[in-house]
């Protein structure tokens, strides 16, 4: 447990499905993406991926919905 209270999931627990806190923070998502921190910002910053913050907060959380969402939207075959 973190300070502020919350719980962050590692990105194996995300993966297996583990109940867990539904935000992560930018760091995290990256890493279950397997995107830097940068690439993930370029990301955000493009639109693919919507970020949540707090009235007057100024850290950065991603949903882990909306990861699954993007990954969802960028998948492809190969034929």
């Amino acid at each position: 447990m973190k300070r502020n209270g919350t719980i962050e999931r590692t990105a194996a627990q995300i993966k297996l499905g583990h109940p867990g806190p539904r935000l992560l923070t930018l760091k995290k998502a990256a890493e279950l993406l397997g995107l830097t921190d940068w690439a993930m910002m370029s990301r955000i910053r493009v639109g693919d991926i919507p970020v949540v913050r707090f009235h007057g907060g100024r850290k950065t959380y991603i949903d882990v919905r909306d990861i699954e969402k993007f990954i969802e939207r960028n998948k492809m075959t190969f034929a």
